[in-house]
């Protein structure tokens, strides 16, 4: 079994001619140090990739998922056949590809990877398509932001094991088809509602990942501190665990944070003390907010007299893009209740006003 990110090369898309165009294409702008963003940084992408689980097994949390995933690849690997399309979805930094690698070595495949974006004309689809060899994985993330000319030529990929490609224009044209050897796409996407129909619909798993448990969070850290060769004691693994949005990324990343900040201040042994120290230093609070988290609450708060206000509003208040608030910031902070969203906008709960030490309105109070 391997692990191949599968790039384009130069003539079948000029727009993207080396990794580090692909790195651009593909990445989120945000960088803050608890944005479930992937990690580009090539040391920081490696120790990432290595504390990723390897099988079901090592795999914390998402229980619901793994019973009927490891049912269907039990039941795929004795008909000797590929497990069916898969469609996983959910925020990110939830564990999505790091499913997607472990689903590929549970059968006992490869695996190739690309991203919605970089799939911008049918020749691209047909190249990576074209050498995939029986029971291969293709891995799209950010299946939603594939193009929808190259999503039709999907369909009968997917259904038929087959590419239907028109050659020629106007009365002279024809369908070319091409047979493919069998193959599972497994597709992640944040926006499944972005997602068509005709698409969702040739998925034969639909997977839906969700915030993890604190509980959760420790057993990650606690097992990533072991592959890191640093000691976690006194409750540290807690501390970190609730500050790390319920995500694993967000964990790990504040793990190795932690690390650095007990190595160079300390002993290199994290304890309850080190880790509360680290994370003070970093602004993340006990809830695992950061500052424009309490940017975005104290702007509800002091100049809306806690809500609603508007998507616009609100992006323009804090210099980010709409969608960049609605998939990276709202989500955690509705996940803890202090975010409300309503028809006319998001207002700030009563628990907001509590953490940042504010009193709220009689009247927003009384409505509550």
């Amino acid at each position: 079994m391997s692990y191949e990110v599968y790039e384009l090369d130069d003539e079948l898309n000029p727009s993207l001619k080396d990794a580090s165009s692909f790195a651009e294409a593909t990445a989120d702008k945000e960088e803050r140090l608890v944005t479930p963003k992937k990690i580009e940084d090539t040391e920081e992408k490696s120790i990432e990739i290595s504390l990723r689980p390897q099988n079901l097994t090592e795999f914390v949390g998402q229980n619901h998922i793994k019973e009927p995933l490891l049912i269907s690849i039990e039941a795929a690997k004795k008909r000797q056949e590929p497990i069916e399309h898969i469609l996983l979805y959910g925020n990110p930094g939830l564990g999505k590809t790091t499913l997607a690698n472990i689903i590929a070595k549970e059968m006992g495949v490869n695996i190739k990877v690309t991203a919605g974006p970089a799939l911008e004309r049918v020749s691209d689809l047909a190249a990576i398509l074209s050498n995939l060899s029986e029971g291969d994985i293709l891995f799209i993330d950010e299946i939603h932001r594939i193009n929808k000319t190259v999503e039709e030529i999907l369909y009968s990929a997917m259904e038929d094991y087959a590419l239907d490609i028109i050659i020629g224009k106007g009365p002279t044209a024809r369908t070319l088809r091409m047979p493919l050897e069998k193959f599972t796409l497994i597709g992640a996407t944040t926006k499944l509602n972005l997602l068509s129909s005709p698409l969702r619909d040739r998925f034969g798993h639909v997977f839906h990942l969700n915030f993890y448990e604190d509980s959760d969070i420790e057993k990650i850290i606690n097992r990533n501190a072991k592959l890191l060769e640093v000691e976690i004691k006194n409750d540290a693994d807690k501390t970190i665990a609730v500050r790390s949005r319920k995500t694993p990324r967000i964990a790990n990343r504040l793990l190795k944070r932690v690390r650095d900040y007990a190595q160079v201040k300390h002993n290199g042994i994290i304890d309850n003390e080190i880790a509360r120290s680290a994370l003070e230093m970093l602004n993340v609070d006990e809830y695992g907010l950061d500052e424009i988290d309490r940017k975005i609450l104290h702007f509800i708060i002091d100049n809306f007299a806690g809500g609603p206000v508007g998507l616009n509003t609100l992006s323009s208040a804090i210099a980010e893009e709409m969608d960049t608030v609605e998939t990276i910031y709202e989500p955690f902070l509705l996940q803890i209740g202090m975010l409300e969203r309503t028809p006319r906008g998001r207002k700030a709960t009563s628990k907001a006003y509590a953490h940042l030490g504010k009193k709220m309105p009689k009247q927003q109070s009384e409505l509550m």
